[in-house]
């Protein structure tokens, strides 16, 4: 039996600073709150040992992914714009976004909390399930989305070698998915070292089959007729309007990323490696393999006689079984590289909020695979032809460009907000993991700078009043949902 009056600060946890860092002292109050597990603690110091080029190949995993190669093209076909002001306009999406992927990343370097335990501050103990449910589903979302694609790439791979799996048809791609799906849960239920792994072998590899791929197509295309062509929309209208819906949408692209970059940031070395490594991951790799994507659908035509907007079908009509291949092998360890650290690692922390006692990360990792396969769940079903449906995966993919981001623009005001303006960087560890300190079990005033947003864009959505204020979701919501956040605190 254990004899807390003899000393009874044996028994309570601490925070303890070294040198930018602070790390948390554990003891048997915390371990027993229904708020810790192991997994969703802070990292402590022997933890954080990524460093900027660590990052940087992050990113560059993350972004060379299909649905980036496709960027441009849903901006032309999508918002109306012309090939210059496509890439124009992802590169100062990108840049845009650095804004509060930096910012959001300082609380997970300086604490070692994951995205969900820094919620918790400007949400509430318990009120933090609500945008963390809301960043889950989303994330599963994107890794059924990109599972699909590499499970594609698969079956293309193994019809290369196999005439009896090419003759599976779009059977054999259901049979790819579940192939991929069982790969990524597995990279990631090694943990976050296996990611950082992956991503620092795989960015070289990518870069140079992205540069090995420009220098291919680039003979079979004329570079300046491509770069001059005009916009998909009336010769009278003026591109501002395009071009902020376009950037809009970029930044949505990446308003996932910029809320849970503290999951990542948990393990890096100083704050200057997180803002360096992002600041060179990020942009120029978006701007890179967009910029490849408009060049070889410009080339698709000449190639194959048909314009394609999707690497994996474009290349694998190119007919050599040995191009096709390696490509295939690049794409799936591309897709892999995205998958497993953009859309699997937010997830699985959320869960684990939602019952830190219950959920572990392997359960965590588990729940978003299943998730993911339930919301694919239609289109697996259309491949293996036991349902018809016209609504295609490009479509719900630009679409939720738009949709998503306006949920989770006023979350990421409101964080940037209660960190550095209403706590100025100062966070109670202890009172994070447990009841009855200093955080309440829900954060009204942040509830509200939330829902008040997500209620107006629902207004207008269903009624065509204040269009202007969906159209650009993620700037509006984030505006007015800091402000919101600022005014109600301060009260």
């Amino acid at each position: 039996m254990l004899n807390i009056e003899k000393d009874p600060q044996q028994y309570v946890s601490k925070m303890v600073e070294v040198g930018e860092f602070i790390e948390l002292n554990v003891q048997h109050d915390v371990r027993n709150s229904a708020l810790y597990n192991d997994d969703i603690a802070p990292t402590n110091i022997a933890q954080r040992t990524w460093h900027k080029w660590d990052v940087a190949a992050l990113w560059v995993g993350m972004a060379i992914c299909v649905p980036t190669y496709t960027l441009g093209g849903v901006l032309t076909a999508y918002f109306g714009l012309s090939v210059i002001e496509a890439l124009i306009t992802i590169l100062i999406a990108n840049i845009i976004v650095l804004i509060p992927l930096t910012l959001n990343a300082f609380s997970g370097t300086k604490y070692g909390i994951p995205f969900p335990v820094l919620l918790r501050s400007s949400f509430g103990l318990y009120g933090s399930n609500l945008p963390c449910l809301i960043r889950a589903i989303v994330a599963c979302g994107w890794f059924g989305i990109q599972t699909l694609f590499g499970g594609i790439a698969c079956h293309i791979l193994l019809s290369n070698l196999s005439e009896d799996w090419a003759a599976l048809g779009t059977q054999g791609e259901v049979y790819g998915f579940l192939m991929f799906w069982a790969l990524n849960l597995y990279v990631v239920l090694k943990g976050s070292d296996s990611i950082k792994k992956l991503e620092n072998w795989s960015a070289p590899i990518l870069l140079t089959m992205g540069f090995g791929l420009m220098l291919w197509a680039l003979p079979q295309i004329n570079l300046a007729e491509v770069l001059a062509t005009p916009a998909n929309r009336p010769k009278d209208d003026f591109s501002l309007p395009y071009l902020l819906a376009g950037v809009t949408a970029m930044v949505g692209f990446w308003a996932t990323l910029s809320l849970n970059i503290p999951d990542f940031s948990r393990y890096v070395k100083s704050q200057k490696d997180q803002i360096v490594g992002q600041v060179v991951g990020l942009p120029l790799t978006m701007l890179f393999f967009a910029s490849l994507g408009v060049i070889l659908t410009s080339a698709s035509t000449v190639l194959v006689g048909e314009t394609i907007t999707d690497p994996i079908n474009l290349i694998g009509k190119v007919g050599n079984p040995m191009v096709v291949a390696i490509a295939m092998i690049l794409i799936i360890i591309a897709t892999l590289s995205t998958n497993s650290a953009a859309n699997i690692v937010s997830p699985t922390n959320d869960f684990q909020n939602l019952a830190p006692k219950f959920i572990s990360e392997k359960r965590g990792v588990l729940l978003s695979g299943f998730i993911a396969l339930l919301m694919m769940s239609w289109e697996l079903l259309k491949k293996m032809h036991w349902v018809d449906s016209d609504v295609s995966v490009e479509a719900i993919y630009s679409n939720w460009l738009m949709g998503y981001s306006s949920l989770l623009g006023p979350i990421a005001g409101i964080m940037i907000v209660d960190y550095f303006v209403i706590n100025k960087q100062q966070l109670d560890l202890v009172s994070l993991y447990q009841r009855g300190g200093r955080y309440a079990d829900v954060n009204y005033q942040g509830m509200a700078a939330f829902l008040i947003p997500v209620a107006l864009t629902i207004f207008t959505l269903t009624t065509g009043y204040l269009n202007w204020f969906y159209d650009y979701g993620w700037f509006t919501g984030s505006i007015l949902g800091a402000t919101l956040y600022y005014c109600l605190k301060r009260q």
